[in-house]
């Protein structure tokens, strides 16, 4: 069932990044056959620690050693978020394949520098990891949408909760300003749920109205790091009190461009929510709603009829989702098996050398252009406190 589980003759990858999520793209890559021949973090000791524990062989002091190392062919940017635009720049020049982490940069100009260099390149792939678009009953969703299956489109609302920081001394390198927007919930969350709604409908948002939440000002940061989804410090780690800015929790309302309706909002402060994303879209003849945490059941609305829950089963699905669901109804597919499915589209792009001619179907540079352009329109309106139209 669907496509091929491993890419042949695929070129080594090298992954930035060994927080959270590098080591993710590291099992999901070692999934479809890619060798990862080295790791690159923030820190050597703590890399090396990192590479020991998931079993990648070599650690790279820096960048240059990185794009040195011929073996590589595609760079995974899972660094923080400051980082992306240059590790990103510089392996677009090398003449390496990229794929990033969102958000792809902090601001607009940094984004449009990454599209245009990424265009001038069309031989090599320019991704961003907006994974969530993978899970394949999200697919479904797509398909039956475009094929008319609810009729006209008439809202799209939801959420993205969790709560790793509910609590003043939970603390991570997120909180902290990025010298752009200043976003946090909606930079960090928010983004994958504006990505997946524009992808569902197949529409751009057009214009936003934010209000945005900050209900811990101050925080208790740990003396030395502090990884994602850790906890609280606790009573025996030293920590300072500092002032935080971004935001906890977000409400934005959404016009797309044919004047489809939408609102959705994001908060890293709700309590028994780990990873939540909802989302539900309306339209005149149907419904339909899905959630990440239950990502193998879809709700379909119906008022002529009953309801009715889809399970994710390659035999019932539409080819397209299908071809992203490589187990049999009842195995379930969930978070790791996004960025699987994600890469095999990367990888497969690369080994048949395609060029920008041929379809894309994965998330782009365009994509997280438009996300950063997104960032930018919700922190104005949150401050000017109107609707703002996206650049």
């Amino acid at each position: 069932m669907g496509s091929p589980i491993v890419i042949p003759k695929a070129p080594g990858a090298a992954v930035i990044g060994g927080g959270f999520i590098g080591p993710v793209h590291v099992e999901a890559l070692r999934r479809i056959g890619v060798e990862v021949v080295g790791l690159l973090g923030s820190a050597p000791d703590r890399a090396a620690a990192t590479a020991r524990r998931i079993g990648v062989a070599h650690v790279y002091r820096d960048l240059d050693e990185l794009l040195a190392d011929d073996r590589v062919g595609v760079v995974h940017v899972a660094s923080p978020n400051a980082q992306h635009f240059e590790q990103a720049w510089r392996t677009l020049e090398a003449g390496r394949h990229v794929v990033c982490e969102k958000p792809l940069a902090i601001t607009v100009d940094q984004s449009k520098a990454l599209l245009d260099l990424a265009g001038s390149r069309p031989s090599q792939a320019a991704a961003v990891n907006y994974n969530i678009r993978f899970y394949p009953l999200c697919r479904e969703i797509r398909a039956r949408i475009a094929a008319g299956e609810i009729g006209r489109v008439f809202s799209v609302t939801g959420s993205y909760v969790q709560d790793w920081l509910l609590y003043p001394d939970d603390y991570n390198w997120r909180v902290e300003s990025d010298g752009g927007t200043n976003l946090r919930a909606v930079a960090d969350i928010g983004t994958h749920w504006m990505d997946l709604a524009q992808y569902l409908i197949g529409e751009s948002i057009a214009s936003v109205n934010a209000d945005l939440a900050t209900f811990h000002p101050h925080r208790m940061r740990p003396v030395g790091v502090s990884e994602t989804f850790t906890g609280s410090i606790g009573k025996d780690r030293p920590a300072e009190q500092v002032e935080v800015t971004t935001d906890d929790h977000a409400a934005v309302l959404l016009r797309f461009d044919s004047g489809i309706r939408g609102v959705f909002h994001v908060s890293q402060v709700t309590a028994g929510r780990k990873n939540s994303l909802t989302i539900e879209i309306a339209g005149s003849e149907g419904s339909f709603a899905w959630e990440s945490e239950s990502p193998e059941r879809l709700w379909i609305g119906s008022r002529r009829g009953p309801n009715q829950f889809l399970s994710r089963d390659p035999a019932l699905l539409r080819p397209f989702a299908a071809s992203a669901s490589h187990y049999p109804g009842g195995h379930v597919e969930g978070f790791p098996d996004t960025f699987k499915q994600l890469f095999l589209d990367v990888y497969g792009w690369i080994v048949k050398g395609r060029s920008d001619g041929d379809a894309v179907t994965f998330p782009t540079f365009i994509d997280g252009d438009r996300e950063i352009r997104l960032c930018e329109a919700i922190a104005r309106s949150a401050g000017e406190g109107r609707w703002i139209e996206v650049g």
